[in-house]
């Protein structure tokens, strides 16, 4: 039996991208009448109908996360597991460290009972994310590594504003010498926060020194090293921000360890605000991230997707918010 064009046809015929073709076949906006023209005419010439479209809401919802289910990523998957229930929809977990090893995305719009995807913090370039999303495959990312177009829906938090935030709870007071313990250097979230560290340095008056920043994976153990780093410099910092609440944790330790008083001697700033902020002695400034709401705004987004409802947003960002505890105070004289 004769099949009918594919997608990579259809666009080879209308001179148009995969993703066009896609979107017209999904009954996506912002597709110009012109267009959608171009490629029916196109299947028409091809001699075939479309490919059948994706039924809405046929199936289970597969939930990428290929971390250890701690802390920030547990909170995350556990509100998108909840808000699925809520919505009666099944879910499929691919999660642990083990699962960055295994290329799942180009399997998922050939996967039986799979409808959709929620994928967070992706390990796989943005070019696989587009590649999906090209396929006509319903898609949702929260956290995206890296910079996603703006036509595929994505949730985050409010990194640049929450990371200016803390630093200008610093020189408002009276630190100067601040170091900055970030992130993994390619990490949207790293680059954006470092920013938001960086204006706020620039609104005291003060450029960020080079040798006061250190990038490195975010665990308790780069936390500790780093900031011993930085607290052995003769003239050290009197003020430490960390990328989250593991590092600013690490970076506690140290300070105890070469038996520096936290706040008087040095202040200690995290990100997230995770169980652990509150269990450290003292307790971690930090910065809130809403990732119970985080999950559950990217459900909501897919579930929309799938009822083929407009999305006038599609990049969804959250606002975060200052927590201060007794780890900060003011700069020694």
């Amino acid at each position: 039996m004769r099949q009918g064009p594919t997608v990579r046809d259809i666009a080879a015929q209308a001179g148009v991208s995969i993703a066009t073709v896609s979107r017209v076949l999904n009954d996506q906006e912002h597709v110009a009448p012109g267009t959608r023209e171009l490629v029916q005419q196109a299947i028409d010439e091809l001699g075939g109908r479309a490919p059948r479209r994706r039924p809405s809401r046929a199936g289970a919802v597969f939930v990428r996360c290929p971390y250890l289910l701690t802390d920030y990523f547990g909170l995350i998957v556990s509100s998108i597991a909840e808000t699925l229930d809520l919505h009666g929809l099944q879910l499929v977990l691919n999660a642990g460290e083990a699962a960055q090893e295994t290329p799942v995305l180009p399997t998922l719009p050939t996967r039986t009972g799979i409808a959709g995807a929620i994928v967070v913090l992706p390990p796989e370039p943005a070019a696989d994310l587009v590649a999906l999303q090209a396929t006509g495959f319903p898609l949702v990312v929260v956290d995206p590594r890296e910079d996603v177009p703006r036509d595929i829906a994505a949730v985050s938090a409010a990194h640049f504003a929450g990371a200016r935030s803390l630093t200008a709870h610093l020189t408002g007071l009276g630190h100067r010498r601040i170091g900055l313990l970030a992130g993994p250097d390619n990490w949207l979230a790293s680059a954006a926060r470092r920013a938001g560290h960086v204006s706020a340095l620039a609104d005291a008056g003060v450029l960020l020194e080079s040798r006061l920043a250190i990038s490195g994976e975010p665990t308790v153990r780069f936390g500790f090293r780093a900031a011993q780093r930085l607290l052995e410099l003769r003239d050290r910092p009197t003020a430490l921000v960390c990328f989250n609440d593991k590092v600013a944790s690490g970076a506690l330790a140290a300070a105890v360890q070469m038996g520096l008083r936290v706040p008087d001697d040095v202040s200690i700033g995290g990100f997230d605000d995770i169980d652990l902020a509150q269990a450290t002695r003292p307790m971690l400034t930090t910065v809130r991230q809403p990732l119970g709401e985080m999950g559950r705004i990217a459900v909501g987004l897919l579930v929309r997707i799938l009822d083929r409802h407009r999305l006038d947003a599609l990049h969804v960002e959250l606002a975060t918010e200052l927590i201060v505890r007794s780890s900060t105070g003011p700069a020694p004289h």
